[in-house]
């Protein structure tokens, strides 16, 4: 390949590619790999360019890209000189070539790479599997005419995607006669690499006899004359101070950081005589081979360096090299070499860790430095040295490339500030931070939309790492769910409030010494802020490590954050804070519609949303002031891409970017509810490291200490960008991110707050490299939000700035197209992937996002829109949608066969676009089981990955794996038995953490017997995730073909299902007939209690009472039954959670619309209805069992009537109310059940008084709490007795003399529209609970940790039908001094003969006729007092036996009363029964008001109470 330069006036005015072979691949194909050199002409008058010989990617296997690519496509084959052999497909330049092979690690900047001198004569592979995405930029003239702008995407791209890009690298390496290679297997040639060091090949094209491309041992070779320039040539003549450059194959970035800096740069040849009177200083650059073939640039420096007085010396990697040897020292061949943008070095004497980009083989051996000379910088992961400084003479040199135009810069100031930044350096160290001895950690609560499974995560790393440093932690979590609040991890666990008044009383009792603010989310936060304000930490001395709370604010103060923002010249989206509507309004017109309102202070984007006039502005101010004292008023940047690092910086100010991260769908859209792929995607090396010096730049101008993140919006047709935010926290993305590259962040973050520097933690994955470096990812991993909106009527499907997803998952694969579909199905086990049958086109959907709109996009590509319509409808960028489209067109071609006909090659191809088995098999008409056998048959079969944080460039014995089908060899031997556990997969509305928690005690009690474990989960933000915590961690699918596919590579000792749900219940049977080997209870009795039919008809067989039940066979006998025993009756489907399309019908109507979403959610099994039994008492029992012999039951009781999901219920344990009769006939029940269906581990049933109504043979939602509450841990029971092991038999359990109250958390302010009601099918998405003396107490305590409020003085009560019952209730509220409203029907009526309240009337607001009360004039609408906040509890009581789906299918009073208190913030009780145990909880805890003693409830009068009790 030429390089052709051409000078005029002194300046270079064209250049052109220096590589002379380039492979691109993924590291799947070991079969498609090729390679590309070519040679490098000089002439006079012309500057040769950087020499790159092979640039490696991988995308598909050999067979697939001939078949798809066409007869007219070329393969080659790389050949190393152990005879080791890589097929793939060539592209760029037909050319064969030889020369060393060598690897990158670079995720971004392969046009920069691809014309590094340093690369002459070798074969370059690029570990990151997505090459070309970004295409090739047109040349241009930089300030100095030296800029080369060039163009970056990821993957090899057929149609990359960036504003900059003139061609596809493809063309670009066509032009420059180098050839490239793809579709081999990356990460195996770059794991032999490693291990024999750099190694000799060619590539030779197909047709080419090998024997005619020997091998060419550049080793052997003056590379540095081959790409030297030819005669001396002047840059920036004007400049002040005269520096010559001797060019040993320089970089231009190099001399244009000379010239910026006001120096005239004469660059010479490698072999030109230097005189020391030409210049002021001297720099030697960077340069290919080895440097002891440089004997004349040794001895002509020697003459200029080894002098009295020598004149300043800076040298680059080669330059570094060359000046070692000049002063007697030497150097080595290194085994591996270090070539990558994330090479961590520490400068001596600081103690700093700097990232830096390298591309070297060769390195100075530092016992070798003369004694006048000392070590700069050293290599924190292989200590190889990295840079020299002699001791009194301005001599220095460094391994890395300050400068590098591909990675980071973070020591580009070694230009013109590094001599004075060292002596700064070495007058004084760091002081040491004091070590605390006990240190509080805040929790975050209950589960909500905005803050979920993250924090338990998060928080629960924290408490490991501080235990590591015998450390005593006390935390304060209400969510008994989570892992963080088990036995054995903290040493204390408070199960209080996260609110200031309690933390305060723990602080008082405890007397911690530093407290940690930042892994509970922003419950946390902002708690942590109060209890500062209150002067709480000052008064106790309690240190809050890490991020200064100073920092919080700034970050969360949006003027504030402004100003800071503004003192280090970068720009936040234009935005006003305001205190008012009116200021809000005012701000919005100097801003200029649309603008964007959010809520400060909170979290999930709650109270935001757009306004495009100052009616909807008004609308959202006056709603986000319900949550906030500030809003927030930005102006509106909808269609620009969203851009997210998360940082880490310790305190002696070692920072590093651990994760980049790019939305899909353009800003407006929250990015928990967007799409998010890692790495970025559709940026180029400047733009990925513009906003990465940004963040740094940012995060210390802060102050932040740990974690935490910056956002940006960035414009897609240039390099604009705003900071959007900066969350000085853990937070959701900070989990994904850890899940995402294998960085421990929370861990790292709590290890930072002790003031451990950076550089001195351990890279947990490697276990010998350092935690101060930024990974390298060789996959790509996408993460897909999950919405239950389904469940809520009248919630608009429509996703903006305010969350309402509940949950996440995370896929990995080795491109787009594999971890997308992977990801689509995790999200929801009955989509297959990319499905264009779930959604009909709709331009409107597409130009305003839904929760569905990614399939709408699947229907469009089938009908014919291209990628350009779609992208000026949807602003996704180009480039994510051509990979969608890949996806639509090859369903397209799958479809023109039937499965005899389908060729082996184009079923390969689907599988590494990531279609399933179940997938190609609707395409091709056929079934899975079909698919799956042709698979085996071709031998077409995943390969399992590792990800170990550094793309296979250091040796790591990790167990954190995926699976895919880019590859040939899997990273792992299988030889040792485990026992395989199946995870809870993603949260959704009824399967959460406290599943979680179950698969963790599972795994944690296995381990604990001697057996090794294996975890198959694919939910970033659990702790089961968490790498550490099993043997071996499948990040992948929950389904039958990923789970065999895994048990069929392992050969476990058995799989366990009964801990992670609902979700491997499903797929038992499916297993089941494959022969895999299930422990614990037999798949043929979970199908007999899953299956409606067999359990009801299981039932009748044994003589256990259940309602009256029918299976459906047409809807006509359906309707017949109901009429026969009476409406209400209940629609139940088969295998679901949450009670999902379980509902209530109440007429024939109702009736017929439930079975139709009845038979939708469980299309292959039964659906059954049964009477619906009202105002009975419900009980939950937990129950453990050893083939069909009960061990331990737990019984647990609803404060709510039946009709209640369970999940939504308040339960009490042990049960209150229930005698010694019912408790009797209960243990008969499950005694009966567990031997019918011989179980064997957990168990979980559901009664009506006596009367059964469900039984789940798997642990339930209130295991943990059981546990916990308790004091015997269910799940470590349940697993002893799984894999055979002995127990003690402990009957009904009574627990320890304290009461337990679980609580559901709801997150109905996130969900404008659904109506605040109650019913069988699960609405909450957490829980939290509480421990007292008595249930009073310890529901009170759980009320509050759901964010409720006491009320102080005014209530208003709508009791509708139940105003009889509830007489002494409000009789004892009026006692207790409340004044109290009731809306006109409810006063009306709560006024009986002989009784006189006083309640005043209030007016619906919804009233059109003028109203029959003769004092309406006079009264303000129960709207008007929610706006002022004038209510402090609202009582809404639904209408009797209404059923909560059917009432919400109407607009009435009561659902909007009930809506506007929670718009409004105001605590709201919408249950008799909860009403009741709240009026009894407060006559007794009156005190409560004026004391905050935990312990206050001791104290009280028992008989007093029970009198007080029986007048409510």
């Amino acid at each position: 390949m030429c390089l052709r330069v051409t000078f005029v006036n002194g300046r270079i005015r064209q250049t052109q590619s220096s590589l002379d072979c380039v492979s691109v691949g993924s590291r799947s194909n070991p079969n498609a790999q090729q390679w590309l050199t070519s040679k490098v002409r000089v002439s006079r008058g012309e500057r040769r360019a950087r020499h790159y010989e092979a640039f490696i990617s991988s995308s598909v296997t050999a067979a697939s890209i001939r078949y798809l690519e066409g007869s007219m496509s070329k393969m080659a084959t790389l050949i190393l000189e152990d005879g080791t052999a890589f097929k793939g497909l060539l592209f760029g330049a037909d050319v064969s070539i030889s020369g060393e092979v060598v690897f990158q690690t670079g995720m971004v900047g392969y046009p920069e790479a691809l014309t590094d001198p340093s690369y002459h004569c070798q074969l370059l592979t690029l570990t990151y599997p997505l090459v070309g995405n970004y295409g090739v930029p047109q040349d241009a003239e930089g300030e100095f005419a030296l800029k080369m702008k060039l163009l970056s995407v990821i993957l090899l791209s057929e149609n990359p995607s960036h504003w900059s890009s003139v061609k596809s690298l493809d063309q670009w390496l066509k032009e420059q006669g180098v050839p490239g290679l793809r579709g081999i297997d990356t990460r195996c040639l770059t794991k032999k690499i490693r291990e024999k060091g750099t190694m000799l090949g060619k590539l030779v094209v197909d047709g080419t006899p090998e024997d005619s491309v020997p091998f060419d041992n550049p080793d052997k070779r003056n590379l540095v004359q081959e790409v030297s320039m030819k005669e001396p040539t002047v840059f920036n003549p004007s400049g002040g101070l005269r520096i010559t450059v001797v060019d040993c194959g320089i970089k231009y970035n190099q001399i244009r950081c000379l010239a910026q800096r006001g120096a005239c740069v004469t660059v010479v040849p490698w072999d030109h005589p230097l005189d020391s009177k030409d210049f002021d200083g001297l720099f030697i650059s960077n340069g290919p081979g080895d440097p002891q073939l440089c004997q004349t640039t040794i001895s002509n420096v020697r003459k200029v360096v080894c002098v009295e007085r020598p004149k300043p010396v800076f040298g680059i990697c080669l330059g570094h090299q060359l000046l070692s040897l000049v002063i007697g020292s030497k150097t080595f061949k290194m085994k591996y070499g270090n070539r990558g943008h994330n090479q961590p070095c520490i400068h001596k004497g600081t103690a700093r860790c700097f990232i830096t980009s390298q591309n070297h083989g060769f390195a100075v051996d530092p016992d070798t430095l003369p004694e006048d000379w000392d070590v700069l910088f050293t290599n924190a992961n292989d200590h190889t040295n990295e840079g020299i400084v002699h001791n009194t003479k301005p001599l220095f040199s460094v391994q890395f490339h300050p400068e590098h135009m591909a990675g980071p810069t973070d020591l580009v100031g070694l230009f013109d500030v590094f001599l004075d930044t060292v002596k700064e350096h070495k007058a004084g160290n760091p002081e040491e931070v004091e070590r605390p001895r006990k240190v509080l950690i805040l929790g975050s609560g209950g589960l909500s939309i905005g803050q979920a499974g993250e924090f338990d995560y998060s928080g629960s790393q924290a408490i490991k790492a501080l235990k590591e440093e015998n450390i005593q932690t006390v935390l304060i979590n209400p969510n008994i769910a989570t892992v963080q609040t088990s036995k054995g991890l903290a040493d204390k666990v408070y199960f209080l409030p996260i609110t200031a008044e309690y933390v305060t009383q723990v602080i008082k009792n405890e007397r911690p010494d530093g407290v940690l603010l930042t892994f509970g989310g922003q419950t946390a936060l902002n708690c942590g802020v109060e209890l500062t304000k209150l002067g709480v930490l000052e008064k106790y001395e309690v240190k809050v490590l890490g991020t200064p709370v100073a920092s919080i604010e700034m970050t969360e103060d949006r003027k504030v954050f402004v100003e800071k923002m503004e003192e280090i010249n970068e720009h936040v989206a234009p935005s006003e804070a305001a205190l008012s509507v009116d200021q809000a309004v005012a701000a919005a017109e100097r801003l200029g519609y649309p603008v964007l309102v959010r809520a400060a202070f909170s979290l999930g984007g709650l109270g935001s949303g757009f306004a495009n006039n100052g009616e909807e502005l008004v609308a959202l101010v006056t709603a986000a002031f319900a949550h906030t004292s500030q809003v927030l008023v930005d102006k509106s940047l909808k269609g620009w891409k969203e851009i997210e690092y998360e940082v880490v910086r310790d305190a002696y100010d070692n920072c590093v970017t651990v994760c980049n991260m790019e939305n899909i769908d353009p800003l407006g859209i929250h990015t928990g509810e967007s799409i998010v792929v890692a790495p970025s995607q559709t940026l180029n090396d400047h733009e990925y490291n513009m906003l990465r010096n940004t963040a740094i730049k940012v995060i210390r101008h802060l102050g932040i200490v740990g974690e935490c993140n910056i956002q940006y919006a960035l414009n897609p047709e240039s390099e604009q960008y705003y900071i959007i935010e900066v969350n000085a926290r853990l937070s959701r993305s900070s989990a994904l991110a850890s899940k995402a590259t294998g960085y421990p962040l929370a861990y790292v973050a709590a290890k930072l707050g002790l003031g451990i520097p950076l550089p001195l933690l351990k890279n947990s994955v490697t276990n010998s490299t350092t935690a101060n470096f930024e990974p390298s990812l060789d996959y790509c991993v996408v993460k897909v939000p999950r919405w239950d909106l389904s469940k809520f009527l009248r919630v608009s499907t429509e996703i903006g700035s305010s969350m309402k997803s509940v949950g996440e998952v995370m896929a990995i694969g080795r491109n787009f197209e594999e971890a997308f579909q992977k990801a689509l199905r995790m999200v929801d086990e009955n989509c297959v992937g990319f499905d264009h049958t779930i959604k009909p086109v709709s331009e409107k959907e597409l130009q305003i996002p839904t929760d569905k709109r990614i399939f709408v996009l699947a229907s469009a590509f089938r009908a014919g829109y291209t990628v350009d319509q779609l992208n000026e409808l949807t602003k996704i960028d180009r480039w994510f949608l051509h990979k969608m489209k890949n996806i639509a067109d090859h369903e397209q071609l799958l479809e023109t066969y039937n499965q005899s006909a389908m060729p082996p090659e184009v079923l390969r191809k689907a599988k590494q676009l990531g279609f399933s088995d179940k997938q190609i098999a609707q395409a091709v008409q056929s079934t899975e089981l079909v698919v799956r056998k042709l698979r085996h048959d071709w031998s077409i079969l995943p390969v399992v990955k590792q990800i170990d944080t550094v793309a296979a460039e250091w040796p790591a014995h990790t167990n954190y794996l995926y699976l895919t089908y880019h590859g040939t060899e899997d990273d792992l031997a299988f030889n040792d038995q485990h026992i395989m556990v199946i995870g809870s997969g993603v949260y959704r509305i009824g399967s959460s953490v406290e599943f979680d928690w179950c698969a963790v005690g599972c795994i944690t009690e296995l381990r604990k017997m001697g057996y090794k474990t294996i975890m198959v989960n694919y939910n970033p933000e659990t702790v089961s995730t968490d790498y550490d915590m099993c043997d071996r961690l499948y990040f992948d699918e929950i389904s039958f073909e990923v789970v065999m596919d895994i048990y069929e590579r392992e050969n476990p000792e058995g799989v366990i299902l009964s801990m992670g749900g609902q979700l491997p219940n499903n797929i038992a049977m499916s297993l089941h007939r494959q022969q895999c080997r299930i422990l614990g209870t037999s798949p043929e009795f979970i199908d007999s209690a899953e299956n409606r039919f067999k359990f009801s008809r299981m039932l009748d067989t044994i003589g256990i009472s259940q309602p009256q039940w029918k299976e459906l066979s047409d809807r006509k006998s359906a309707v017949t039954f109901c009429e026969t025993v009476g409406y209400p009756c209940l629609v139940r489907p088969s295998y679901v959670l949450s009670g999902a399309a379980m509902n209530v019908a109440y007429s024939d109507s109702d009736l017929e619309k439930y079975l139709t979403d009845a038979v939708a959610v469980s299309k292959e099994y039964p659906v059954v209805i049964s009477k619906f039994i009202q105002e009975a008492k419900e009980i939950d029992v937990d129950a453990v069992a050893s083939d069909g012999v009960v061990m331990a039951i737990a019984v647990s009781e609803h404060v709510e009537n039946a009709g209640v999901h369970s999940g939504d219920a308040t339960l009490v344990t042990p049960p209150q109310d229930l005698n010694q009769k019912t408790m009797e006939r209960i243990q008969v029940i499950v005694h009966a059940i567990a031997q019918e269906l011989q179980v064997t581990g957990p168990f979980n049933l559901q009664l009506i008084a006596k009367v059964m109504i469900e039984c789940n043979v798997r642990v339930s939602r209130s295991f943990p709490f059981i546990s916990k509450t308790l004091g015997v841990d269910l799940v470590a029971l349940a697993t002893q007795i799984i894999v055979g092991e002995d127990v003690e038999p402990l009957g009904l359990m009574r627990g320890k003399g304290i009461v337990g109250v679980k609580v559901p958390q709801f997150s109905f302010s996130r969900l404008a529209g659904a109506d605040v009601v109650l019913g069988v099918e699960m609405t909450s998405t957490g829980e939290v609970a509480c421990f007292g003396e008595n249930r009073y107490e310890a529901y009170l305590k759980a009320m509050l940790s759901t964010g409720f409020k006491i009320p102080k003085k005014n209530i208003l009560l709508s009791i509708g039908s139940y105003k009889s019952e509830l007489l002494p209730t409000v009789q004892a509220l009026e006692s207790m001094g409340y004044d109290l409203y009731a809306s006109l029907g409810t006063e009306l009526s709560i006024d009986p003969p002989g009784l006189r309240f006083q309640v005043k009337a209030v007016d619906w607001p919804f009233e059109e006729e003028v109203s029959e009360c003769p004092t309406k004039e006079k009264q303000r609408s129960i709207m008007n007092y929610l706006e002022e906040n004038h209510f402090d509890l609202v009582i809404n009581l639904s209408m009797r036996n209404s059923g909560g789906r059917r009432l919400s299918s109407f607009v009435t009073k009561g659902y909007r009363t009930r809506r506007m208190a929670i718009d409004y913030s105001v605590p709201l009780i919408i249950d008799i029964k909860c009403t009741k145990l709240f009026v009894q909880v407060k006559f007794i805890g009156l005190l409560l008001l004026s004391k905050n003693d935990t312990e206050l409830f001791r104290y009280l009068n028992k008989e007093a109470s029970r009198a007080t009790l029986n007048m409510c």
